[in-house]
C-alpha cells in the first residue's frame, strides 16, 4: 500500500508534512523490492545496472564472485544470485525511501552479512523499511521494530514482546 501497488480504503501518506496524493512509485521517492523476482529473465545484468543507475564496479568490489555475470541474462542466475542483485539495485538506486520485502530469502550466509552491511550504510542516507520473517537478521540493525499482525502494527520495545504476541515460541530469545 505504501508503494502504491495495493489500494486501501483509506490512506494518508505525508513526506515532510506534505500529503502525497498519487502513488509513491510515480513520485520517484521510493524503491521497492518485492518478494518475487521483478527483473525480467531475458534482461542482461549490465542492462539492469544501467536502468537503475547503479555502478557495476562498486557492486563487484563488494560481491567479487559476481564479476563474471555482467553479460549474463537474469534468468541464467540462481535464485539467490538474482536476489542479491535485485536487493543491491533497489538499495543503491536513488530514492528517499526503500522498502525491502524478504531481502534475505534464498541468500547464502555470506551474502546475508553483505546485505546487512549495505542496509546499515544506506539507512544513513534514506529510510529503509525491511519486512522479513528472518527476524534475527534485522534485530541488530533495526532502529525500530514493528510486528504486523491482524492488520495492525505494534511497536516492539522489548524483544520478549514477540513471544507475548505469539510471533515467537516462548524462550526462543534468551
Amino acid at each position: 500500500m505504501i508503494f502504491g501497488n495495493l489500494k486501501p480504503k483509506y490512506k494518508l501518506i505525508r513526506i515532510d508534512n506534505k500529503p502525497i496524493l498519487q502513488p509513491l512509485y510515480k513520485t520517484g521517492f521510493i524503491k521497492y523490492l518485492p518478494q518475487y523476482h521483478f527483473i525480467p529473465d531475458g534482461m542482461a545484468v549490465k542492462t539492469a545496472f544501467n536502468m537503475f543507475g547503479v555502478n557495476w564496479e562498486e557492486f563487484t568490489s563488494n560481491f567479487n564472485a559476481f564479476k563474471a555475470y555482467k553479460s549474463y541474462s537474469m534468468g541464467k542466475l540462481s535464485g539467490g544470485e538474482r536476489r542479491v542483485i535485485e536487493t543491491y539495485l533497489v538499495l543503491k538506486s536513488k530514492s528517499l525511501i526503500t522498502i525491502l520485502d524478504e531481502p534475505f530469502s534464498h541468500l547464502a550466509p555470506i551474502h546475508i552479512e553483505a546485505i546487512k552491511t549495505l542496509i546499515e550504510e544506506e539507512k544513513r542516507n534514506k529510510i529503509v523499511i525491511v519486512s522479513d520473517h528472518m527476524y534475527l537478521h534485522i534485530i541488530d540493525s533495526a532502529d525500530k521494530i514493528y510486528l504486523l499482525k491482524n492488520a495492525t502494527t505494534k511497536e516492539i520495545k522489548n524483544l520478549k514482546e514477540l513471544e507475548s504476541y505469539r510471533y515467537l515460541n516462548e524462550n526462543v530469545l534468551k
